[in-house]
């Protein structure tokens, strides 16, 4: 997925983890990954957006941004 705000490549992993999600996002560039959690009945748009959030968040603090 490309972030359109960047237009940087964007990968997310998404595993259920008993009644959670653990959603890591990776940037394409640098290989940068971050973590969320949350329950199972968060909507997928949602957990993504945290994520993504926390990895530009990321980024910025890496000089990546």
């Amino acid at each position: 997925m490309a972030d359109d705000s960047t237009g940087r490549e964007v990968f997310f992993e998404m595993t259920a983890v008993g009644g959670a999600v653990r959603v890591s996002a990776i940037d394409g560039a640098t290989g940068i990954e971050v973590t969320v959690m949350g329950p199972l009945t968060t909507p997928r748009s949602d957990l993504q957006r945290l994520a993504l959030r926390k990895l530009e968040r990321r980024l910025a603090q890496e000089g990546e941004g």
